[in-house]
Parts: structure tokens; sequence; C-alpha cells
């Protein structure tokens, strides 16, 4: 298994810091704004009453019942409670559903780019990873005809987020159905949507790909608290799925780390059944930030940037610095860029091959326009000196 190059990138621009020099880091997939709160008030509340001991490790009912709700209210998905099981975070949500279906040599189509740990999730499951690249030119979005050339008598299940981390790419209603009409025509092949940036969606409306009628019973939801309201570290994700699915995730989770906390989850509750304006006043001051860095990455000569319209990150296609040099240091690849960029700007991006792209490089727009001006500024300046 590799290491996450997110976290291997962070870890880096650390050690710089460590050493006094200013480095901006733009790597990681963390809001940068505090939990709401009347969230962190839960939490204080729900230990003041002694909520310190195990929970069920499906979830605690007042937590799963608020996540029906939601499922219903945003999303059009109809669960009953054994179909949810709250995880430690949405990425054990989606190591559940893999562990629980794969058998070694089972094929999973994992859209490209990706988020990090799909790939190295699937491979410790005992499944092979098998991508699915959609270009810049197509949003990074794969068309129907795409999907169903990939598929064959070994695929079990198909990944994706949307909206996108490394991309931030939207899929419509429209698109999840094509998707969706190739799909259906396959027996017992599962998709795992990874919903976790939801409410950072700047088009004005979610769709989900199991809210389409062939779907629901051939999908797993992924979701959890992390990206809209700013609760990374109090590690709650959650997934709604077909009854056995769920039994199975239930049974597996119940092997590795049991339930989720118990205060997190009375937090939880309260984040999905109440004030919802803190999350979209994170969400328009992304977008603010989006436009900004776009404007910004717009005047880099060579980038090429595309308009993803959710998550809190942008891809820009960097390949055309590939060969050139500044007469002490020649770029090959992503990683060359993205090095050269922390060691030479002090700013900290991650290479596009971590994500199964390796034009390409993620930038987290999740800082304040401060920071981010500065730091596209850093960049700018660094990449004038190669030819």
């Amino acid at each position: 298994m590799s290491e996450s190059a997110t976290l291997r990138m962070s870890k880096k621009a650390r050690a710089l810091r460590a050493k006094g020099l200013d480095v901006i880091s733009l790597s990681l997939g963390e809001p940068d704004f505090d939990t709401p709160q009347h969230i962190k008030d839960a939490a204080v509340k729900a230990l003041a009453e002694g909520y310190t001991k195990y929970t069920p490790v499906s979830g605690l009912q007042e937590y799963v019942a608020s996540i029906q709700e939601k499922f219903a209210r945003d999303n059009d998905l109809h669960f009953e409670k054994n179909q949810i099981v709250v995880s430690n975070g949405a990425k054990q949500s989606i190591a559940n559903v893999c562990l629980s279906i794969l058998d070694q040599g089972d094929e999973v189509i994992i859209i490209t780019p990706y988020w990090v740990s799909y790939f190295e999730i699937v491979k410790f499951a005992g499944g092979t990873p098998i991508k699915l690249a959609a270009p810049i030119e197509q949003d990074f979005k794969v068309s129907p005809e795409q999907l169903n050339e990939a598929i064959n008598h070994k695929t079990k299940a198909i990944i994706f987020s949307s909206p996108c981390n490394p991309t931030g790419s939207v899929y419509t209603r429209e698109e999840l159905e094509g998707l969706a009409e190739v799909i259906s025509s396959y027996e017992n092949l599962i998709v795992i949507a990874d919903e976790i940036y939801e409410y950072i969606n700047f088009t004005g409306q979610h769709a989900s790909i199991g809210a389409i009628e062939s779907m629901k019973d051939r999908t797993a939801t992924i979701n959890g608290m992390s990206k809209g309201f700013s609760m990374t570290g109090w590690r709650l994700g959650y997934m709604g799925a077909p009854a056995w699915l769920a039994a199975a995730c239930t049974k597996v989770q119940g092997q590795f780390t049991s339930g989720a906390a118990s205060f997190s989850q009375k937090a939880g509750a309260i984040a999905l059944s109440t004030d919802l304006s803190p999350s979209y006043e994170m969400r328009e001051a992304f977008l603010k930030r989006r436009d900004i860095v776009i404007d910004l990455l717009k005047e880099i000569p060579g980038l090429k940037v595309n308009h993803p319209t959710g998550a809190f990150y942008l891809f820009p296609d960097v390949s055309s610095y590939f060969g050139k040099s500044n007469g002490t240091v020649i770029i090959d690849n992503s990683e060359d860029f993205a090095e050269l960029i922390l060691e030479n700007a002090h700013v900290a991006l991650v290479a596009g091959s971590a994500f199964g792209d390796d034009n390409c490089v993620r930038i987290s727009y999740a800082a304040s326009e401060e920071t981010l001006r500065e730091a596209i500024k850093r960049i700018a300046n660094c990449l004038k000196n190669f030819k």
C-alpha cells in the first residue's frame, strides 16, 4: 500500500516550516473554517450528559435518524434505518464496502482523476483498480460510451466522487442517468458514490445516482461531516446502501473499530437536523475564492484551467512545462512540478499522478483570499524562469 500523497506533501510542508521557512500549504482537503458553534455546543452538552461510552457499531439511533431524514430531504434517497451505517469518517465507509464485496481479482472501475485513497483501498481489499480517465476537455467527466467499453465480466464495482476530489467537477442528473443506463444492464454491479462534498456545490442542485430508480438497489451512497460542516477532526462518515450490504459493512466495522465516538454522533445529529446556514456561508466563500484563483492561474502562461462547479479544488493541466528548465532544474512530470513549487516557491501542492493524471496538480483553495493571492503570485514568479 502506498502512502497518501496528500498527507506526504503536508508532512514535507511541515518539515520546511520547522526550518523557519514561510510555507503556504494548499495540499490538504480541509476547510479552514472552524466547526460551527452550535455543533460544538452540542458535543459539549453530550459530554456533560455522559455520552462517553461505546456506541452501536452502525451508529446511535438519534444520529441514524437524522441521516435518514437528510437523505430523504436532500437526495431523494429513502433508506430504512438498517440500511445506514455510521463510520469513523467517510474513508472508512468506502473501505467497509470494498472489504465487504471484493474477492481477489475482482475489478473496480475508478473514474479518473480520483481521490488518492480509492486506488489503495481497492488494492488492500483484494481488488484490481481499473482507471477510467476523462481529460480536462471533458471537464474530467466520463461518458456513458467510455464506461460501457470499460466494463467486463470481472467488473464488480464502480467508484467516483461528485463533487469530485481532485477536480471539483460535478455530474448533473442527466449525466448520471446516462451512466446509470449503462450500469443497469450489468447484473450485480455495485456503484460506490462518494458525495462528501455535497454541500460545496455551486450549481444550485446536487444529484445522487442512487436516487435513479435503476440504481436504488445497487448503490452505496457515501457521505460525512468533514467537508460541508468543517468537522474533519470529528471523524464522522456515513453510508446508505442495500440492507445486505449495510449488514456486511457493519460486520466488517465491528471487527476493525466498532462504532464512532458517541459525543461526535450527538453533535452530528444536531448538524444535520438544524441550522445549515453556516454550511451555505462556507460554500459562498469557497465560490468567491475559486473565482479569484481561476483568474490568477489564467494569467500564468501555459497553464490550462477548467471551471469546476464544486468542492474546493482546482486541477490545472501543467504539462506545457514538462521538458522546460530554469537552467538548474528540469520539469519532467507532475511530481517534479509539485516538488519545484514547494522547494522554490514554498507553496505545497499535490502532484496529479497521485490522482491518476500526471498532467495536472491539485490546488486546494481552502485558505484565505490573501493567502491564495500570495501563493499564486509565488507560483507565477517561480515559473516565469522556465523556458
